[in-house]
């Protein structure tokens, strides 16, 4: 699966489209910033471009979101080269398997989907010999889904301990996908525990740990998430409109 191309009527539209999205979520960010007792500053979004087409992703960062994420490496890849924003603002945020992190490495500011020592110490080795550290964030399975990755909440602190002994990775904080309910407003209690997590993790003052960014919330929960104490949210169907695939 690929993103489509469009002509240029299409484009027109897709950029009138975002213009509208963009302004609504910015102002329920802000409100959702507010009544959390913090600044609409303090949360940043950042744009899921899963299938988004450069030209779409380019317009987008153009007119004021600083932050991309792409799902894959085979993809990222493909419009590495057409991305008009600095690497240290394109973070990977989907499943990373050990093999594509050479590929990975040194293209992104951030992994955000670290579940693994395994994983971490892939990163790590990539890093060091292109002599750099990178920034990852710590995935967690918050609801124990068998059918999504992440480390479980109970094991969340001696992976942190044994990650944070690497040399050129940097653990800049959480990031989280919770089980999907019936409303919105259900995920309430995942973000908290995501929270209390990371607020955990920071009284404990592990060297090479920050607890900075709490990546959580999409496109059905991001106001939810940020009224939890998220300072990253991940859109993508809302901002850009519903995926279109081809194979």
């Amino acid at each position: 699966m690929m993103e489509r191309s469009y002509d240029e009527a299409e484009l027109l539209e897709k950029f009138k489209d975002f213009d509208e999205n963009y302004k609504v979520i910015q102002n329920n960010i802000a409100e959702a910033a507010i009544k959390s007792g913090r600044s609409p500053d303090d949360v940043h979004l950042l744009a899921a471009t899963k299938t988004v087409p450069c030209e779409l992703i380019n317009y987008a960062t153009a007119h004021g979101v600083q932050f991309i994420g792409e799902n894959k490496a085979q993809e990222l890849l493909s419009k590495y080269d057409q991305y008009q924003l600095p690497k240290e603002n394109i973070h990977f945020i989907g499943h990373l398997q050990t093999n594509k992190v050479a590929s990975i490495v040194g293209k992104v500011g951030m992994i955000q989907s670290v579940d693994s020592l395994k994983l971490a110490k892939e990163i790590n080795k990539r890093s060091q010999a292109l002599d750099l550290t990178t920034n990852i964030l710590i995935e967690v399975n918050i609801g124990e889904e068998a059918s999504k990755s992440g480390t479980m909440a109970n094991q969340l602190e001696e992976l942190i301990g044994e990650i944070s002994q690497l040399p050129c990775v940097k653990i800049q904080g959480l990031m989280t996908i919770p089980p999907i309910t019936d409303t919105p407003n259900e995920a309430r209690k995942f973000f908290s525990n995501i929270c209390n997590l990371s607020v955990d993790i920071r009284s404990k003052n592990i060297d090479n740990v920050n607890m900075d960014i709490l990546s959580m919330g999409m496109s059905a929960d991001y106001v939810e998430a940020i009224l939890e104490g998220a300072n990253m949210v991940r859109i993508g169907s809302l901002l850009f409109g519903k995926r279109i695939y081809v194979n």
